[in-house]
């Protein structure tokens, strides 16, 4: 009937648009007319003529376009009236609405039904609160929120869930999570917890649970940053009764500090799924506007707005036609339009610019092994932020806090107010690397030395890294200012003895602590940062390697680091291979100029023709062997101990050959000991590498206020 209407006010329509159409053509002929005299004395401005035509193209497109508009208002709002799916109602359960493709079990049976197959709810009566639950894997879940626009749901176990126990902040995890075959996947802002129940001891990594001992019998749980991660940590040697993996969304690990006593909550908030179309549901049901569902009789039927039912689709339904033909030749105008726009547009541009890099963004390989990369470790517990986000979170890039070879970094705020830095990386294929060696290597690490990647951007060449904030900056400023007692920035000897114990902590985490080994090959004064309690946190793994714990040996194929801190087996394989003793040799460097508050206070004394990096440990070796203070500024004997036990550790870190050099735990050994027991070690042979900015490739970005 609704067509039967509508059928005489298109016809008017069209004919009225289609006049207002030809009138703006004949409009346009004239107007190219009078202009052909100027186009044949070469005066013809072709530019200056399709500007004017622009406005009577635009205007008759428009006109076009109209008849279609009002035709589609009173169809769109046939169509709302009519949809009302007398077979599909819609329930409210507690705070949530149940409606297609989700259905209420109470009401509708499940051999007959409107949605998806295993997709009813029920709502159950827990005091005065209405609870809804939906059941897969023989598992009830408590259904928190539903969000029809994006097809998502959250929903939490319905056994540590507070809504059936109470508030607990130590639920027992008793199994995982089984999907079946039900049309539900895994969201990505999801993230892994395993659970290890009734050990006998727990992983280094891992966080214990002291509210599940029974017995003297542990129970630990750990971030799974793949879902591979099992595979690679052995639980074997813990004899652990029961492992259990269970999902939860990786924004509640974020927001609660103390794992060990927070991890009810963080169950109880849940985790999220996402639904797709169903294999069994005719495609042509639900693209004709109808719902698919199930009747005992009949089987799979396709419910209409109309309140008819078909074992196929909805097309015979009058508003379904009409709104196809409106939406149908409205997108083929629309098209049409738009093309034309682009038309002129190339027609009016720049010679300069280029029509195919404007339509054609050319990927780059650098980009797709970054792509590669994002998808292996999207897994992470690190957010992924849009470009959008960096934009917000950084207020467009207000204040800026520093400027280096790889990007600028900008001073954020992320939505729970923590202050972050944000280093934007400029698009050049080293940079691509970088990126690449940040996220691999900070993105597993967990360390109150190393600082924290809170995450990441990479959308299409648009790319970021989220830092946390450092309020007091990099080292440098101190480690040239700490000898003199009257500035800003003195912290004391003392200070810094403590700062350089809390890197090699760090160091060591990285050469032992992960399952897989990571060389930082950056260890320097601007790479060491401090936070607002002057706890310091090695940054910057731009040039960062991940190796295997089982080799001894790093494959390297060009030079990298910094000038004065680069090991001598870097630039020439004569002194022996790349190992962890590399990072020990720049740490060895960073740790003489924190004795002596750096080489450019020693500068003056070596010859300002000279380099510094060859004279400096010599002139600390001789004043070493003067067994005099170190420091003009050091007042006591005991802070000389301090200056003395760096300078002897950092001379035995620069032993030219790798197997001289103590490990870096040894090195904590020796800064945490008597300096009684320490030895100083045989004066080396200093040499520097040559200064071929080909082959030294270094990070050299000072972030001093930034990360």
């Amino acid at each position: 009937m609704y067509l039967t209407l509508a059928c005489p006010n298109l016809s008017f329509s069209l004919f009225l648009g289609y006049v207002m159409f030809f009138c703006c053509r004949l409009y346009i002929n004239n107007y190219i007319y009078t202009h052909r005299r100027d186009s044949w004395t070469c005066s013809f401005n072709i530019s200056k003529i399709m500007s004017n035509l622009l406005y009577p193209l635009s205007l008759s497109l428009l006109l076009l376009l109209l008849p279609f508009i009002f035709i589609a208002l009173p169809a769109a709002a046939a169509q709302s009236n009519n949809s009302t799916y007398p077979n599909c109602p819609s329930y409210n359960c507690g705070n949530v609405t149940v409606r297609y493709p989700f259905w209420m079990i109470a009401t509708e049976s499940t051999s007959q039904f409107c949605g998806y197959q295993g997709f009813g709810i029920s709502c159950s009566a827990i005091g005065n609160l209405s609870v809804p639950k939906i059941t897969f894997g023989g598992d009830n879940y408590y259904v928190q929120r539903i969000n029809y626009e994006s097809s998502n749901i959250v929903v939490s176990d319905y056994d540590v869930s507070s809504v059936v126990t109470g508030p607990s902040n130590c639920p027992r995890v008793r199994h995982g999570i089984n999907l079946q075959t039900m049309h539900l996947n895994f969201a990505t802002l999801n993230a892994n917890l395993s659970f290890h129940f009734n050990c006998t001891g727990c992983s280094s990594l891992a966080t214990e649970l002291l509210c599940l001992e029974r017995n003297e019998r542990k129970s630990c749980v750990h971030v799974m940053n793949t879902s591979t991660e099992e595979l690679v940590w052995s639980w074997d040697e813990y004899s652990c009764s029961e492992n259990v993996i269970t999902t939860v969304l990786r924004d509640n690990i974020n927001r609660y500090s103390n794992f060990s006593t927070e991890f009810g909550s963080i169950l109880e908030g849940g985790f999220e799924l996402e639904w797709s179309r169903m294999g069994d549901c005719n495609n042509k049901c639900e693209e004709s506007g109808g719902r698919c569902g199930r009747l005992d009789t009949a089987g799979f039927v396709c419910f209409c707005s109309d309140g008819t039912t078909s074992r196929g689709d909805c097309k015979g339904t009058h508003p379904n036609l009409t709104m196809k033909l409106v939406i149908g030749v409205g997108s083929v105008l629309l098209s049409i339009f738009i093309v034309i726009i682009f038309i002129i547009y190339f027609i009016l541009k720049p010679p300069s610019r280029n029509c195919v890099s404007f339509l054609i963004k050319h990927k780059t390989e650098d980009d797709k092994n970054i792509e590669a990369f994002v998808k292996q470790y999207g897994s992470l517990s690190t957010q992924r932020y849009k470009y959008k986000d960096i934009k917000k979170m950084t207020g467009s890039f207000k204040v800026k806090l520093g400027q280096g070879g790889f990007g600028q970094v900008f001073k954020g705020k992320l939505c729970d107010g923590r202050l972050v830095a944000v280093k934007v990386l400029n698009s050049s294929k080293e940079n691509g690397q970088e990126f690449i060696n940040e996220v691999a290597s900070i993105g597993r690490t967990s360390h109150v030395n190393i600082v924290t990647l809170l995450g990441f951007c990479f959308d299409n060449k648009k790319r970021a890294l989220v830092y946390e904030y450092m309020p007091n900056g990099s080292l440098e400023k101190y480690i040239y200012s700490h000898v003199h007692a009257g500035t800003n920035e003195h912290i004391g000897v003392e200070k810094m003895y403590e700062i350089a114990l809390g890197v090699a902590c760090g160091l060591d985490y990285l050469h032992r602590g992960c399952n897989t080994r990571i060389l930082h090959f950056d260890i320097k004064p601007h790479n060491i940062l401090l936070d607002e309690d002057f706890c310091p946190k090695i940054a910057d793994f731009g040039l960062a390697k991940l190796y295997s714990r089982k080799e001894s040996i790093v494959s390297m194929f060009e030079a990298r680091g910094t000038i004065g801190y680069i090991a001598p087996e870097v630039y020439n394989n004569n002194f022996g291979g790349v190992s962890h003793k590399t990072d020990v040799y720049s740490f060895g460097m960073l740790l003489l100029e924190m004795a002596v508050g750096g080489r450019k206070n020693v500068d003056a004394g070596v010859g300002s023709g000279r380099t510094s990096e060859i004279y400096f440990p010599d002139w600390i070796y001789n004043r070493l062997h003067k067994n005099e203070f170190l420091l003009d500024s050091v007042a006591t004997r005991e802070e000389n101990d301090y200056a003395r036990k760096m300078t002897i550790a950092g001379l035995w870190c620069i032993q030219p050959a790798p197997n001289q050099r103590p490990s870096i735990n040894e090195v904590i050994e020796m800064l945490e000991g008597s300096m009684d027991t320490m030895e100083v070690p045989p004066k080396p042979f200093f040499s520097s590498p040559p200064r071929s900015p080909a082959t030294i490739y270094s990070t050299s970005e000072s972030m001093q206020e930034a990360i």
